[in-house]
Formats: structure tokens, sequence, C-alpha cells
């Protein structure tokens, strides 16, 4: 079951990045993140409140807070990018990061992650993911590779953090807090940076209302991701997210630009392999 959700929010971080592209295409950058927090939090705070729970409960160690302060790093990183690389090598090199960072967290257990030691027989299956990763990266900027994979790291490192908070508080009571700390972060952020975007100058509202609804898709990530992240090693975590995001990424490409990145097939059609091989190695203990 916990691999099917990890499928799903996948589906739902695609369908997120259309709507906050459109976002961003209206607003800017950085205008966006904040709206995307706002409304993130706007959504989930009902949610609490229906379920009658307290938003502000008995108080844990502090770095467990951060998983939102991340995520904004984690835009940034990618935005910063974006300009430098494609998205696909963006999305592959990500993916590295993620890859790398929940080997060592399944390795140690890092941040109290159930330990999942990595055994030599899944080699072969890792050299795959690592083919499809290739297979999507045609731009070696060195600053920009090093931007991706740290977001990648990041990635990893706030869905973990968000997913231990909950299980001191609730699955969500810890959005509540991802989306409270990633807003009081993303606006300063915006005051240092975006001055020249139309959000800064003069908001209005865009007449396509579904652009504003990827903080509310980004609610039910976290929520996923909370009751998944400790469900299933962080590696494989990883890769179903990103075979969700790639095949239903080139769907959406297909139906909304009508543009097809056989790259991005490649490269997808590789990790799912290698992903299948690991786990017909490996067994799936919590699937």
């Amino acid at each position: 079951m916990y691999y099917l959700l990890s499928l799903l929010t996948g589906v739902l971080i695609s369908v997120m990045i259309a709507f906050n592209g459109g976002l961003t295409e209206q607003y800017g950058l950085y205008s966006a993140t904040v709206i995307i927090h706002i409304a993130g939090l706007l959504f989930i705070t009902a949610i609490t409140i229906c379920k009658r729970e307290n938003l502000f409960p008995k108080r844990y160690a502090w770095f467990l807070y951060l998983g939102g302060a991340i995520g904004v790093l984690t835009t940034v990183s990618n935005n910063l990018a974006f300009s430098r690389i494609s998205l696909s090598s963006i999305l592959a090199l990500g993916l590295f990061g993620q890859s790398i960072t929940s080997l060592v967290f399944d390795q140690y257990g890092l941040l109290g992650v159930p330990k999942h030691p990595f055994e030599k027989r899944k080699i072969f299956g890792l050299l795959l993911v690592l083919g499809g990763i290739i297979a999507m990266t045609n731009s070696f900027d060195i600053l920009a590779i090093s931007l991706s994979f740290v977001a990648g790291v990041n990635i990893v490192v706030s869905r973990t953090l968000n997913a231990k908070l909950a299980e001191h508080t609730s699955i969500r009571i810890s959005t509540f807090y991802n989306y409270l700390i990633g807003l009081l972060v993303a606006i300063p952020v915006f005051l240092l940076l975006g001055k020249n975007e139309t959000a800064f100058t003069g908001f209005v509202f865009s007449p396509k209302a579904y652009i504003y609804l990827g903080g509310i898709l980004g609610v039910c990530v976290v929520l996923l991701s909370n009751m998944t992240v400790t469900k299933i090693p962080a590696f494989y975590l990883s890769l179903f997210l990103f075979i969700a995001q790639v095949f239903s990424g080139i769907l959406i490409d297909v139906i909304i630009s009508k543009t097809f990145s056989p790259r991005n097939m490649i490269g997808g059609i590789f990790v799912a392999v290698g992903l299948c091989v690991n786990l017909l190695t490996g067994g799936t203990k919590n699937g």
C-alpha cells in the first residue's frame, strides 16, 4: 500500500508543479512561493481546526520544525539552476542527490529512520538507475549541477524532518508547521529577491483560478509523505516518486504543450527497471 501511496504522491507532485509553473509565470518565482505557502497554510489550518487538533502542542527539538524552511531553499536552488541547464537535467540531478542521500540515511538510520543497509546484489539495479540519470542529463554546468544535487539532498532531509515531527504530533500538525515555517522563510526571501516581480508592484488575481491550487496539492503531498517516509526505505521512496513524476510529467507535456521527450522516457525506463531489479532482489516488506 505504501508503495502505491508513494506513486500517487509523485503524480500529485507533477500536477502541482504544472499549477505552480502557471503561478510563477503570472507573478514570478518568489512571489509564487509566498502565495503557495499562504494557500497551503490556510488549507491545512482549516483541516486541523475541523479535526479539533491543537495547532501549538508541546514543543519538540527545534530542528524538527525546519522541513518547511529547507523546502524553500530547494525551490530557490532549482530556480537558480533552471537558467543554466534543462528541466530534465535538474530532475535527473535532483534524483541523484536524493538517491545518494537516501542511501546514506538508510545505511546509518540518520534522523531516526529505520536502517536498511545496502546489499551488494543491488549494485546492478543501482547502475541501471544511474544510467537513467545520465540519459536525462544533457548539460554539465558545475554550478547548476551542484545546485540541483543540493536540492535533491534537501528534499530527503525536509521530508524526513516532517515525518519525524509527525510521529511526535500528527501528520496534519507536521504539515501545518511545514507551511508556517516555510512562509516565514519565503517572505524575507521574496522581499530580498522579488522586488522586480509583479506581485511586489501590484497584485492582480489571474482568471486562471487553477494556478492557485498548487499550495493545496502541496498539502496533500506533504500529508502523504508523512505517511510513507518511515514505512519505505528512503532510497526506494525517492525512486518511486521520481518514476511517477517522470511518466506523469511526460503525459502532462503531451496533453498541455503537445511535446514529447524521448530522453525523459528513456531515463524513466532505466530508473524503473533498476528499481524493479532492486525490489526483486531485496523484497518488499512494506508494499
